[in-house]
């Protein structure tokens, strides 16, 4: 809402600075530039801070603004101001992602669809309330008039000496700022307020830190989803800021009709986030990209086919709205399946997006100037889905190709860990066989020298008779012995027994 709110209420904010709106361009250019300032800072800040600290301390730097620029009465004073904004919003973009991302993980598809619909529905609310319900003085039709304030170009000396601040002339454009700076403030109170449970935050931070991933093309996948939101970003800000033009010129369509084209498109952006909710729970968010790019590929192809047609540019339009709805947070929470996204990372391809936000649509308006009859802005379209759709594949093979490649070394290392052991097992048993064989061979040279003994032992001459019991019953206890202790054949020296006891009793 809060940047939103600076498109219908520009021509009021140039009235109360004594300014046209050909002089006060440079205040989208402060914005844009306070946002680059703000997404590096905050995306520093917020690998060194606590993130509701931060998150609370800019919401209430937006809010000090929001109260302050209907009070400016001079044009340096309010360019400053939106830079202000611009520079708290860059570090809240920021940090709702990363955020959003430390909270619940790869796990998070749903609430970061959750968190980027409310950017769409904040922008759809802001002209609303600016026009429908506070009803600002002045339309929100088409800003390329020259000068509205003929009292702008030939100002008196004493008009430079004007207050900074003072009281504006319409008191509307005084309560839309009010009304969201008020809203702001207490969003602010609460995340204040989880501020103060900062331990068991800390401890859950903590502990996602010691299970954070690292893929092993970070770098890589870093520039190459930078890219990604550029050309993303770039095409969608630059077919919502030309269609209407577009339509009024190159179709020839009435002015409300194209105003209605082009709420058609932001219409059917806003809807699909609020859509891409439900669809998250139960789609991959790489299923939602291949999706997404899909449907906006074909829809600027038709466009591109059909440029002349008004029923096809209806048509095509709703989809291609619809396609580039879920792109961003899908292709934020597919990264964090890959590798870990800190504050910087995040920082990182949000200044790509907000560059392409910015060179695109500057360097489409050069190029349709040039060349007006030509719809350079279905052709850009055009070129920005095809090299988005030819660039995820790219990221998605960087991204899965180590863990490919990790799951066969740990496949291979567990089949050796598993070959080894197998074959120390087998060794274990020939050992334990080659002992058995051992133990039974001594046991063997043991019974044969028993027996051998006993043979020349039976062979002398025995002078009484008392002694042939003895031997008996020594004969057939070591016998009994043999048999019950010992599985293998060893009959072959027990045999000798009963041949022994034969020759005695025929002696």
């Amino acid at each position: 809402m809060s940047i939103a709110i600076l498109g219908p209420t520009f021509q009021d904010l140039a009235t109360n600075v004594n300014r046209n709106i050909s002089s006060l361009s440079l205040i989208f250019v402060g914005r844009a530039s306070g946002y680059l300032c703000g997404s590096m800072i905050g995306g520093v800040l917020f690998d060194c801070m606590n993130h509701f600290l931060l998150l609370g301390v800019s919401l209430l730097a937006t809010t000090v603004g929001l109260y302050l620029i209907p009070l400016c009465k001079t044009a340096v004073l309010l360019i400053l101001m939106i830079s202000v904004i611009g520079v708290s919003m860059g570090v809240l973009d920021t940090g709702g992602n990363v955020l959003i991302l430390a909270t619940w993980g790869d796990k998070g598809a749903p609430h970061m669809q959750a968190l980027h619909f409310s950017f769409a529905l904040g922008a759809f609310l802001a002209p609303l309330l600016a026009k429908l319900v506070l009803g600002t003085a002045v339309s929100t039709g088409n800003h390329t008039e020259p000068d509205f304030a003929p009292q702008a170009t030939n100002r008196s000396p004493e008009a430079d000496s004007v207050p900074l601040f003072g009281v504006p002339d319409n008191m509307n454009l005084l309560w839309a700022y009010a009304f969201i700076a008020t809203y702001i403030l207490v969003v602010s109170v609460f995340t204040f307020g989880l501020f103060c449970k900062k331990s068991s935050r800390q401890e859950k931070s903590k502990a996602s830190a010691q299970g954070s991933r690292r893929a092993k093309y970070h770098k890589a996948l870093l520039c190459l989803l930078f890219l990604f939101f550029f050309f993303y970003v770039g095409a969608e800000v630059t077919y919502g800021s030309y269609v209407f033009s577009f339509a009024t010129t190159h179709v020839g369509m009435g002015e409300s009709e194209a105003a209605g084209l082009n709420s058609i498109f932001w219409g059917t952006f806003a809807a699909c986030r609020g859509l891409a909710i439900f669809f998250a729970t139960c789609l991959q968010p790489g299923t939602m990209i291949v999706l997404s790019n899909i449907g906006s590929l074909t829809s600027s192809l038709f466009l591109v086919l059909f440029d002349k047609s008004p029923l096809c540019l209806w048509i095509a339009t709703s989809v291609y709205g619809a396609s580039m709805a879920a792109t961003f947070p899908s292709g934020v929470s597919w990264i964090e399946q890959y590798t870990t996204i800190s504050g910087k990372s995040a920082a990182f391809f949000v200044i790509g997006a907000a560059l392409g936000e910015m060179a695109i649509p500057a360097v489409i308006g050069i190029v349709q100037g040039k060349y007006p009859d030509l719809p350079v802005v279905l052709y850009t379209c055009l070129g920005s889905a095809v090299f988005t759709a030819i660039l995820f594949p790219v990221m998605y093979k960087l991204a899965t190709l180590p863990l490919d490649r990790q799951r066969k070394e740990n496949r291979k290392s567990e089949d050796q860990k598993a070959l080894l052991s197998s074959s120390e097992i087998n060794e274990y048993e020939e050992e334990n066989e080659v002992e058995d064989a051992e133990k039974w061979n001594e046991m063997d040279f043991e019974v044969i020298d028993m027996d051998d003994t006993m043979r020349n032992s039976v062979n002398e001459p025995s002078t009484n008779t008392l002694t042939e019991p003895t031997a008996d019953v020594s004969n057939q206890f070591l016998s009994d012995v043999l048999t019950e202790s010992s599985p293998v054949n060893i009959g072959s020296p027990v045999k000798h027994l009963p041949e022994a006891r034969t020759k005695r009793t025929s002696t």
